[in-house]
């Protein structure tokens, strides 16, 4: 029990069953635990942007140029855009084959359309062009203010690791210094790690005290699908993936499960995105190529919000008895592959993003949206928890892409064979074992 005990993932899962215990005894209280899920979240995210930019910054330097950082870009883009069209697919395939929407027989002159007003004003705040000039900071320090824009933090890093590889010795100054601010902010990051619980059980409580267990009786047979298919997809599509680069998706997912109950419990893939680049370099995974690989792939690499984005599309179609042509089923699938790529960093990204898709096939009403208001808060933790999952198996396939993977290391962490500790020197640049 003691060595249990000694486990931050043993403390966040009590404090999630704990948390959710309190929000269905005193709702009302629970919902004041808001601020605690919402503080660790934001103390985390403080965070995020600096330890991106030392930790891409450092693995362009060692690369040593930036044809290799082009290379790694490309094939990462490759596999998000198939691995996401895969996803997208077999959410069609399952709402289509479940029909968790058939029978609801919603009158579409119910839908109260003020429920989803703000979320499809918010659809339609960005453009596919306003995304793309959207990547480029108005100032360099503007990139780390608050924006949660990672792709700004990654594109800045990128100029900034060519310049400094391109200074020869007048860079190694800066090269010091930047690899001196890395070891400082891991260890503020391992420090903060330590109130996962506090953050987990306060965001579990508020979820069960606002919405109650009742907002997942009338829907549960759409959620029931959803967490289905992403099942399905974790274990069948990326543990196909994963077999053939050369690990088991089982020894992964336990391997970070700390990571994946402080993500369960905030609903939130960003609160553990620096603890899954630490165990992914312990895996065998070259800095540079997870330092470019997660983050862009917290933009690219949405696999389960694309789950979420057909068949809640599809569940309210059924829900309004509209039947849509199989060629209005591919459009959707097209415009949710685009629309995507569009809400990364937006707090509420997976309904703001099914708002958008919704905007451009008409067939189905935005109002529609109102079906699904009350229990998008739950389905949102089997997003992040797939999300999650799928970024840290694309940087390990990109990382055997480039052979800058250690298979020997992988099995030794994965199946718990490894001879000796992470050297010091080596483990003083990472987050601590939690």
């Amino acid at each position: 029990m003691k060595s249990l005990t000694g486990h931050l993932y043993f403390w966040v899962l009590l404090a999630i069953l704990a948390g959710g215990v309190f929000g269905y005894l005193d709702p009302d209280a629970a919902v004041k635990l808001k601020p605690l899920g919402d503080g660790f979240i934001a103390l985390v995210k403080m965070l995020i942007s600096p330890i991106i930019f030392c930790t891409v910054v450092l693995g362009i330097a060692g690369a040593g140029n930036m044809k290799k950082v082009g290379r790694v870009g490309a094939k990462a883009l490759i596999y998000f855009e198939v691995v996401s069209s895969i996803a997208l697919v077999i959410g069609l395939v399952v709402i289509n084959v479940a029909q968790p929407g058939s029978g609801f027989n919603i009158d579409p002159a119910t839908l109260d359309a003020n429920a989803v007003a703000d979320y499809a004003k918010r659809a339609h705040a960005q453009t596919t062009t306003d995304f793309i000039l959207s990547i480029i900071p108005v100032t360099f320090f503007d990139a780390f203010a608050g924006s949660g824009n990672l792709l700004q933090v990654l594109f800045v890093a990128i100029l900034f690791g060519y310049a400094m590889t391109h200074m020869g010795e007048r860079g190694k100054t800066v090269h010091q210094f930047i690899e001196a601010c890395s070891l400082i902010f891991f260890a503020m990051m391992n420090a903060l790690m330590k109130l996962a619980p506090i953050g987990a059980g306060g965001a579990m409580a508020f979820t069960i005290g606002r919405y109650g267990i009742e907002a997942l009786r009338p829907l549960a047979a759409l959620m029931g699908s959803f967490y289905l298919t992403c099942l399905l997809f974790i274990l069948v599509v990326l543990g196909s993936i994963a077999a053939f680069t050369g690990f088991s998706i089982i020894r992964f997912i336990i391997y970070i499960k700390e990571e994946l109950l402080t993500v369960l419990g905030t609903s939130s893939s960003e609160s553990a995105l620096v603890p899954l680049m630490q165990k992914l370099e312990r895996l065998g995974c070259s800095r540079s190529v997870v330092g470019l690989v997660v983050p862009a792939g917290y933009s690219f690499n949405l696999d389960g919000t694309n789950i979420y984005l057909t068949m809640a599309a599809i569940f309210v179609a059924q829900a309004l008895n509209i039947d849509l042509t199989l060629r209005q089923e591919l459009t959707l699938l097209a415009v949710a592959m685009l629309t995507s790529k569009g809400a990364s960093g937006v707090t509420g990204a997976g309904f703001i993003t099914l708002a958008a898709t919704l905007a451009v096939v008409p067939s189905i009403p935005v109002a529609g949206l109102a079906l699904i208001l009350g229990i998008d808060r739950f389905m949102s933790e089997s997003r992040s928890l797939t999300n999650f999952i799928g970024n840290g198996v694309a940087a390990i396939v990109v990382a055997r892409w480039e052979d800058e993977l250690d298979l020997a290391k992988l099995t030794a962490e994965l199946t718990g064979s490894r001879a000796k500790p992470v050297p010091e020197a080596e483990g003083s640049r990472q987050l601590a074992d939690l």
